[in-house]
């Protein structure tokens, strides 16, 4: 596990923006270019009993034993046809695979028996979006940010975190990151844990994939370094 600085350019200037002073958006992720190479086309097909809102709103609540203690989601705020549930799935790839769905706004692990875990996901927005096979090259919890030099020169305010945004709550990178790497090399993409329960299934990153917190550490605990990750087109 990496708990130190991520690689720069993840952030977009307008993370540094918000919705509320003083704190930082996890909305928008700036991503270098990265080669996608050709992608499955899979899908999954939901079971027909999905979370209740009473089942939502535990499994979403607070996880106060954390370093930075993560809030309750307001599941209110959320479809519920993106809560956590387990679902059919007709594929050829080993349990365990990540499949990222930006189409429809679901990440899956692949289980036994032809299921799979579903997450609700938000992904990046038009123009940022791409395919490809790519792995786990590297988890991180609480990560460091650092902005990027090109963030610096347009937004002068971000110079403050030159030298690294501590993690906590307000970090753009959130609890729980999975680093995902092509050939050796990084991509810049990420797979990334949010706060913003509204982001859920829409498409507001720079090609970045967010899950709320509690799903993105539920995926996290069960995902190994070197794990393949499938992402498909929209």
């Amino acid at each position: 596990m990496d708990s130190g600085n991520t690689d720069a350019a993840e952030i977009d200037e307008t993370a540094l923006l918000g919705r509320r002073a003083g704190l930082l958006s996890r909305r928008s992720f700036l991503i270098g270019s990265a080669a996608g190479v050709g992608a499955l086309g899979l899908a999954g097909c939901a079971t027909s009993d999905g979370m209740s809102f009473a089942e939502a709103a535990k499994v979403y609540g607070p996880v106060p034993d954390e370093k930075f203690p993560i809030p309750a989601v307001d599941v209110s705020k959320v479809d519920p046809k993106y809560y956590r549930r387990t679902v059919r799935y007709d594929t050829k790839e080993a349990p365990g695979t990540i499949i990222v769905d930006p189409g429809n706004y679901y990440v899956y692990r692949i289980e036994d028996n032809g299921s799979a875990t579903r997450y609700g996901a938000n992904v990046g927005r038009d123009g940022f979006r791409w395919s490809g096979d790519a792995y786990v090259g590297r988890k991180s919890e609480w990560a460091t940010w650092t902005p990027p030099r090109e963030m610096i020169r347009r937004q002068p305010e971000a110079a403050k975190w030159a030298r690294g945004m501590p993690g906590g709550l307000d970090n753009p990178l959130g609890a729980r990151t999975l680093h995902l790497y092509q050939n050796g090399a990084y991509t810049l993409y990420t797979i990334y844990a949010s706060l913003d329960a509204e982001s859920i299934g829409s498409g507001i990153t720079s090609g970045c994939v967010g899950l709320l917190t509690q799903d993105m550490m539920h995926l996290y605990s069960r995902t190994p370094v070197k794990t393949k990750v499938v992402v498909l087109p929209a």
